[in-house]
């Protein structure tokens, strides 16, 4: 299945997207996709009940805007320089275990809204992430358990303001965590539409110029590599995020660098998970 959220920001209600891109609206069956939609085998429960209703839900117009494929889960967790190409173009080395850090929920958006670059930012960037959706509470599983914890995948900008994340004390969840800088979506594909989230294509273009072009199996560390390795440290609960990392091509790594400014459109996809679109605006 194919999870989407839809209407008017915090006024989203849920919805399937079709095989053939048809997007269809399941408010009937009267959940949204929450922690406990997935805590109580929501996925399950929902597809049982569309082989029954599937043929009354209302068909969601295509203009209809898309929110986030997920109510506000507990937390994003980040995992950084975890493509071999992207530690590389950074000058920083390659993480002998993986780095991770938060990035509030406040900042989830819609895939198609648009990108605020923050009040004083000189430096916001992009970055096209793979991001997992946990579908089960997991508290210390192992690598060849973890993907049994996961629900699905979903495409992610994991747009960073890079003074504010590098340049600045503290931690870098400051430069991560700014209003708008995680759009999600279009949708969340659940597992079984991804034979091998370790071998993805993912893509972005900025102004139409294609500056990220690469595929997971680039991964420093796989999917359920970081699933079991973060289980360690703290539980993931149902709905929470794990975003994967970038690869090369991001606008910290080109000499001169190149950041976002107010009209700048980017474009991103990846293999199965569709594409998303942002338009940078300034701060007012």
């Amino acid at each position: 299945m194919k999870l989407i959220r839809f209407g008017e920001a915090g006024k989203e209600k849920p919805g399937i997207q079709l095989d053939a891109g048809k997007r269809i609206d399941i408010s009937a069956f009267g959940e949204d996709y929450t922690e406990a939609f997935f805590e109580t085998d929501g996925l399950d429960r929902l597809k049982a009940w569309l082989e029954k209703e599937q043929e009354n839900c209302p068909e969601v117009s295509q203009e209809t805007r898309l929110g986030a494929p997920l109510v506000r889960p507990s937390k994003i967790v980040c995992i950084g320089l975890n493509y071999i190409s992207h530690a590389k173009e950074t000058g920083m080395d390659v993480p002998k275990e993986p780095i991770l850090f938060f990035k509030a929920t406040s900042a989830i958006v819609g895939p198609n809204d648009d990108v605020i670059i923050p009040k004083g930012s000189e430096k916001t960037d992009w970055e096209v992430e793979l991001a997992v959706v946990i579908g089960k509470k997991a508290s210390y599983v192992s690598e060849e358990d973890a993907l049994d914890y996961v629900a699905g995948y979903t495409l992610h900008n994991d747009y960073s303001e890079r003074a504010f994340q590098i340049e600045r004390a503290g931690q870098w969840v400051k430069g991560k965590s700014c209003d708008t800088f995680a759009p999600l979506g279009p949708f969340i594909a659940t597992k079984d539409e991804i034979k091998d989230p370790n071998n993805l294509n993912l893509w972005l273009k900025h102004n139409g110029e294609q500056l990220q072009n690469s595929n997971t199996s680039d991964f420093v560390f796989n999917v359920q590599q970081v699933v079991s390795y973060i289980s360690q440290f703290m539980s993931l609960l149902p709905g929470d995020i794990i975003s994967t990392g970038t690869p090369f091509g991001v606008g910290m790594g080109f000499k001169p660098p190149r950041y976002l400014k107010p009209g700048d459109v980017v474009e991103l996809g990846i293999e199965g998970l569709g594409t998303s679109k942002q338009t940078a605006k300034a701060y007012t």
